[in-house]
């Protein structure tokens, strides 16, 4: 009797923030035995593009996705979170309408980078934003300062980057100029994808919050939940399911695969093996996509 073979609906590559080049982690796909990947870069199909020939190479199923920010406005509050969505693209090409939006957000995220270059370097840290593209190559992400901050001694680690200067909370913080959640959301599906709220855990809400939150976003055509991510221990995993059932959100999972950025993140099976995604899932988000 052979053993069940998982899948990996979450990860990156060097054409965003991850350490992997597309053919990289094709053949590292291949070799934990992966039966489907999605490659979900920010703001990016090219990681997709260029693994493309390879997976089919393999003979391995490669999915289109991205990663996507956007800003969830709290109900009757003034208050909102950074909410990242997965657009995922299982059974067809996105629209030349949502590629032309892709462009747009890019530009954005470019400005954005700007800014935190100029904000850090107030703070008396000599960064500067042609440093950090020079590590983005197609696309820079705030890993890229962190990379930076730690080669030149401000912080220890990415997390102690994030924390310090980086991150949501830190004071440096830029945030970018992201469309709310239900624009995104009905723009992947307009596009031709399903909708994801990716690692759910991360909007830092009340369980009564979340629910409300997630009722919302699923009247705009939010399509999914993501179950299984490396941040989720298997308790979360089980109310994250069990919520996705009652609001009749299909399940996704990923284990957010960044490599050597996340060295303690693997392929297929996120943190100590915390990620284990059926290939049912995929198969329901086929059977669901436009």
């Amino acid at each position: 009797m052979s053993l069940p073979r998982y899948i990996d609906l979450h990860s990156h590559t060097t054409e965003s923030d991850g350490s992997y080049t597309p053919e990289e982690l094709i053949d590292l796909a291949v070799r934990t035995d992966l039966q489907a990947l999605a490659i979900t870069d920010h703001d990016t199909f090219s990681g997709y593009e260029m693994a493309l020939p390879f997976a089919r190479k393999a003979g391995l199923d490669l999915v289109r996705g991205i990663e996507l920010n956007s800003r969830l406005n709290l109900t009757n509050s003034d208050d909102s979170r950074a909410a990242h969505l997965l657009g995922l693209f299982p059974s067809r090409e996105p629209s030349e309408e949502f590629i032309n939006w892709i462009e747009d957000q890019r530009s954005d995220r470019r400005e954005r980078n700007r800014k935190l270059a100029e904000t850090l370097q107030e703070r008396g840290v000599k960064v500067t934003l042609e440093e950090a593209e020079a590590r983005g190559r197609n696309l820079t992400s705030r890993t890229h300062f962190a990379q930076i901050l730690i080669e030149k001694g401000y912080v220890n680690s990415f997390d102690e980057a994030f924390r310090e200067y980086l991150g949501e909370d830190a004071p440096s913080y830029v945030a970018r100029q992201s469309l709310t959640s239900e624009e995104v959301i009905r723009r992947i599906r307009s596009g031709g994808g399903v909708s994801v709220v990716a690692h759910p855990v991360r909007l830092s809400l009340s369980r009564d919050a979340e629910r409300q939150e997630l009722v919302k976003l699923k009247e705009a055509g939010l399509a999914a939940l993501e179950i299984y991510h490396s941040d989720q221990d298997p308790q979360l995993q089980a109310y994250y399911h069990q919520l996705a059932q009652e609001l009749d959100l299909l399940p996704t999972g990923g284990s957010d695969f960044h490599g050597r950025l996340k060295p303690d993140i693997d392929l297929g099976t996120g943190l100590r093996g915390n990620v284990r995604v059926p290939f049912e899932f995929l198969q329901r988000l086929r059977e669901f996509a436009p």
